[in-house]
């Protein structure tokens, strides 16, 4: 750990002891205080909304204290979530690894999973069981490790940590749930040492808290069968599969009607959080989560490969792409200039955080190559194999050059990149010819090509 992050971590853990000095009848009256106001608010809101003069939102607000610049000035709430599981022998278990961000101003959400065997030493070909990015906190016990190795690994900032342990989801599937979700494939392991029997059939189904549990841990049948390589493959699969259920039980949580259960939440996460958040700062962001939309949650899985077991001293290890993260961490979390990919190019922005003028379209310079002279990068997001050929033939027979390919994680609609500079004509161009896609410009010196395209799952629904 470097001088600069020792002195980082003591200036955390400075401001920790201070937050543990307030009082416990502070906190309990703080919570009865959020729980009573939102009920308020939420039957006041249900007695004149008929007349159409106010928000659940807008109350909440007001119940708060809040103004028309309160939203303004919050930041983007970014934290580290670790779903943790106790075994037989009392060992904890981090089944889960995740960035999630909110931003109340563009309402606009992530979750990016750490894939568990992810490596943070410095020599792969030194690698130990010790050195994966899920091995930490169950040596050390210490959420900090695992933010700083989060950190370093995705260059975020995150300053908040949350561990979850397992009984929490299922409490919280319970009460808020049954939750709706279509399980993508037949589900048949068992592990005794774990107390861990997991039998769920495919297709859409109701999921209480015992089945998310089975759903969200399993990696692979009793035969060795798991995720098919379309899906994920594996732990891949098995990520995907935890953001979207997820996701699924985030837009039945966030509901009108779940408002009278926030006691109930409140009391669950008592009881199974290990968190460093300031609940006095969060609190703030309760009246806008409200009007969250699940359709603006963004998901992705940190990208990286999983090399042969003799490159890494016989260890599974999972090696991230640093240059392929830098570039999905941009489109994550740093806000861009976009064009809309439905109708026609209009000036429609999706900003999810302030950025340097260095990527604002209206301040580049532009550079004019011919088709030939354009090298282009194709990454499948689309889930389906076929399609990266697909993009690749169209382009191609256009005469542009696709120069690189490779597969990155599921993403709903096609980003197509302007790294260089190209002309804003050339960039239209590209998408009209993919017949889908949202331009936007993030210029880099270090790029090895002038656009990069991922394409989304709108590209296989799309008629060209």
């Amino acid at each position: 750990m470097s001088k600069k992050q020792k002195e980082t971590r003591e200036e955390k853990n400075k401001s920790s002891k201070k937050k543990k000095k307030m009082k416990l009848w502070k906190k309990i009256l703080l919570v009865l205080l959020l729980i009573i106001i939102a009920i308020a608010a939420y039957f006041i809101y249900n007695s004149i909304r008929i007349k159409g003069e106010v928000s659940l939102s807008g109350m909440l607000a007001t119940a708060v204290g809040h103004d028309e610049n309160t939203r303004k000035n919050l930041g983007e709430f970014q934290v580290l979530i670790l779903g943790v599981s106790t075994d037989q022998a009392g060992v904890d278990l981090t089944d889960t690894i995740m960035v999630a961000s909110y931003n109340p101003n563009t309402q606009e959400a992530v979750l990016l999973s750490i894939p568990r065997d992810s490596y943070t030493g410095k020599n792969p070909k030194k690698a130990t069981v010790s050195q994966k990015i899920n091995a930490i906190y169950n040596l050390t016990k210490d959420p900090e490790e695992t933010l700083d190795a989060v950190n370093e690994l995705t260059g975020l900032d995150i300053n908040y940590y949350m561990v979850v342990k397992t009984e929490a989801l299922i409490e919280l599937v319970d009460a808020i749930g049954p939750i709706q979700f279509n399980v993508p494939i037949d589900m048949d392991y068992d592990d005794p040492t774990q107390d861990l029997h997991i039998h769920l059939k495919a297709g859409m189904q109701p999921i209480d808290g015992e089945k998310a549990e089975q759903l969200l841990r399993f990696r692979h049948n009793n035969d060795d069968t798991t995720y098919p390589a379309e899906y994920g493959g594996n732990d891949i699969g098995r990520m995907r599969t935890q953001r979207e259920f997820i996701s699924a039980t985030i837009s039945q949580t966030i509901t009108a009607g779940n408002i009278t259960k926030i006691g109930q939440i409140l009391d669950i996460a008592s009881r199974n959080l290990i968190t460093n958040v300031d609940f006095n700062a969060l609190k703030d962001y309760i009246p806008y989560a409200v009007e969250f939309n699940i359709d603006n949650l963004k998901t992705a899985v940190l990208p990286g490969t999983t090399p042969n077991l003799k490159e890494t001293n016989n260890v599974s290890i999972y090696v991230v792409d640093k240059e392929e993260t830098e570039v999905l961490i941009q489109e994550l979390f740093y806000g861009q200039t976009a064009e809309s990919s439905t109708g026609s190019d209009t000036n429609s922005t999706n900003t999810t955080n302030a950025t340097s003028s260095s990527n604002n379209t209206s301040n580049q310079s532009t550079t004019s190559l011919s088709k030939e002279d354009i090298k282009i990068e194709i990454l499948n997001g689309s889930g389906s194999k076929s399609k990266l050929q697909d993009a690749v033939d169209l382009l191609t027979g256009e005469g542009y050059n696709v120069t690189k390919t490779g597969t990155t994680s599921t993403i709903s609609t096609t980003i197509i990149t302007n790294k260089k500079g190209i002309e804003d004509e050339e960039m239209k161009e590209i998408k009209n010819i993919l017949g889908v896609g949202s331009i936007s410009t993030n210029k880099s010196a270090n790029s090895k090509v002038h656009v990069q395209i991922v394409i989304g799952k709108d590209f296989e629904n799309s008629e060209r």
